[in-house]
């Protein structure tokens, strides 16, 4: 599910875990996709102009993480079935549309 409508970003893709996981994200990385279980993982702000969109494989639109990510202006996918490990890998967040989708 999306959070709320936001046109489409790119970015590469980390799991993070926790805030410690913050410091595995290479500085050269100006597009970082979170990819988080925790729906109220506030920390992610910590990223600021970095954060480009959030995938939470939990919560629903208005848990913590959905109003956050609306907060800063990026794009928001909860409750995400992610197939595979996107840690690592370019991705497209599109919140666009009827359902939020994360492409590979």
């Amino acid at each position: 599910m999306k959070a709320f409508d936001h046109p489409p970003v790119r970015g590469r893709a980390f799991t993070l875990v926790r805030a410690d996981d913050l410091a595995r994200v290479p500085p050269d990385v100006e597009a970082v996709v979170a990819v988080v279980k925790d729906p109220g993982a506030v920390w992610l702000r910590l990223l600021g102009d970095r954060l480009a969109a959030v995938v939470c494989t939990t919560g629903t639109p208005r848990s913590h993480v959905g109003i956050l990510a609306a907060s800063l202006g990026v794009p928001c996918v909860v409750s995400a079935r992610v197939r595979g490990d996107l840690h690592g890998l370019d991705v497209e967040v599109d919140c666009s549309g009827e359902d939020g989708v994360v492409r590979a």
